[in-house]
This record gives structure tokens, sequence and C-alpha cells, in this order.
């Protein structure tokens, strides 16, 4: 395949466009919200004994639905404790809508918000140019390893960051969802582009090697895809770049393999027909990696 093919994420605009389409067409943010408030508690809890104040970095946090989410829940479970949070987001206008989140929501006057507007490895050359020692408590990058160049150095560093009994979370699609298999012949199409795909089954790999306790839960989402499938419908084409990272993938792509790859898109093992909705299976994976 042309190493010509742009990743969506080259072009910010539409990016945001094909971001904020899929938050209304999944329902990926409900079930990471149920596993905030009903899982992540219990997951914590030897982490946040006997502390007063917490140290939490959020890479790649995006418009901070998710760590606001988080926020909120420690409020309710720990109405004493304080946070300083550290937003680590390139994008401007993702740091902008996030802060409007943060006006816009009552109860937050417990958190200092510190603001980065970079990407994860700028933050981390930046940590080590001013030789910082602070610690975390907990550290989450919720669908954000596919935009490093190196993931396994990436959760190194950020796992050196932890406390002791520190926690790293990390969202990915799984690979074995629908998406996950259909990345992974779009990894071998495109073997020579500056398109990159990763799952949880090449991070859980990295761990295994670093030697890493960690645990995995599953985080079920489901798209609904039907306007993929009309020939010129712009959303469905948003959501096809956003689930194929390709700017203007059937634009840009022969048309042997557009046909290719939206015929297994469809296929069972990626998607259901319910009720005349195409529902495609973008299944993550939430691994939770210890400081021990």
């Amino acid at each position: 395949m042309t190493s010509s093919l742009r990743s969506l994420i080259g072009d910010s605009n539409r990016y945001l466009k094909a971001l904020s389409l899929f938050k209304e067409r999944t329902t990926c943010y409900q079930n990471t919200y149920d596993f905030i408030d009903n899982q992540l508690p219990d997951i914590m809890a030897s982490n946040l004994k006997g502390k007063s104040h917490l140290n939490i970095i959020g890479v790649g946090s995006g418009s901070g639905e998710i760590d606001i989410r988080i926020l909120s829940m420690l409020r309710l479970k720990y109405p004493l404790m304080s946070v300083d949070n550290e937003v680590v987001e390139p994008n401007p206008q993702q740091i902008h809508d996030y802060k409007d989140l943060v006006f816009e929501t009552p109860g937050l006057d417990f958190t200092n918000f510190t603001w980065n507007e970079m990407t994860a490895e700028d933050f981390e050359d930046q940590w080590k140019e001013k030789n910082l020692t602070k610690k975390a408590d907990l550290i989450h990058m919720f669908q954000v390893l596919y935009f490093v160049n190196d993931p396994g150095a990436t959760i190194s560093f950020f796992h050196s960051l932890l406390n002791e009994n520190g926690k790293l979370l990390i969202v990915l699609l799984s690979g074995s969802s629908g998406a996950g298999k259909m990345v992974g012949i779009l990894s071998k199409k495109f073997s020579d582009t500056e398109i990159k795909y990763l799952t949880s089954t090449e991070v859980r790999r990295v761990l295994d090697t670093k030697g890493l306790k960690y645990q995995s839960y599953p985080l079920s989402s489901l798209m609904d895809a039907t306007e993929c499938f009309i020939e010129g419908n712009e959303e469905g084409e948003l959501l096809f770049d956003f689930t194929t990272e390709v700017h203007q993938f059937k634009k840009s792509v022969p048309p042997k393999l557009k046909a290719e790859i939206m015929e297994f898109y469809r296929n069972q093992c990626c998607s259901v027909d319910e009720n005349g909705k195409i529902l495609f299976n973008l299944d993550s994976e939430i691994i939770v990696v210890d400081q021990m």
C-alpha cells in the first residue's frame, strides 16, 4: 500500500469532528463511566488508604469527560481528599473544551489543575529536563497509546512516576474485538505508511516482557455504523475514518481494498445487525498496572 495514505490524527479538524460523532454513536463512554463509578473505587482502595491528598496524571485527556468522571467519583468516595491533576493533551481545542467542562462542573474546588498542552513524549522530555521527582498515585491513558512512537518506552516512563501502590490505567482496543481483528488486517496492508495500529494484545506482551504486574478488565463497546454503508454519507465516512485511523479512507484506498475492508467491517466477526442497525464491535480492554 502506498505510503501516501495519511493518518486521520494529522487533520485536527476532521479528527475532532470524527471524535465528536463517535461519542454520539458509541456505548464506549457510558460503559467507561460505569467502570469508573463501580469498579475503579475497589481497584484503588489500597492505593488511597489513609491518604488526604492524591496526585493524578491524565495522559491524552482530550476534552476531559473521563478525567472529570474520575475526579467526581473521588469526591463522592473521599470527600476530604484534595487532588493535584496534571493534564497532558496536545490539542488546543481539546484543552479549551476541557477547561470549559471544569468551569461547568460543580464541586471541583478540591482539585488543582495543571495544564500541559503537549504530547506524552514532550511531557516526558520536559519532566526529565527539569529533573522532577514528583510521584503520582494514579496515571491514566484512555485510548492514547496509538499516538506515541514507542508504546513500550512511554509505558516505562509513566510507570516510573508512580508512588508505591500507584496505578497506571491503560485502555486500548481489545485485540479480540471486531475492530481489533480489522486493524490486524490494516496493519499488514498499511505497513509502509505513517499509520500505526495497536491493540491490548501488543500492550500485554510489552508488560509481560518488562515483568510488570497487571490486571485486565473487559470494556464492551458497540458503535452504530449504519451510516458507514450509505454511499456518500459524510457522517458515515467520518466514522469509517475514525475506526480505520485513515484520513478520507474511502477516497484514499484502491476500490478493491475499500470493498474488502468494508465487507470485513460488516462481517459477523465484526458487526451485528440489530433492528435495522449495523453495530460495530469496538470492545476495549482496561489494563491496570501496579507499582509494587
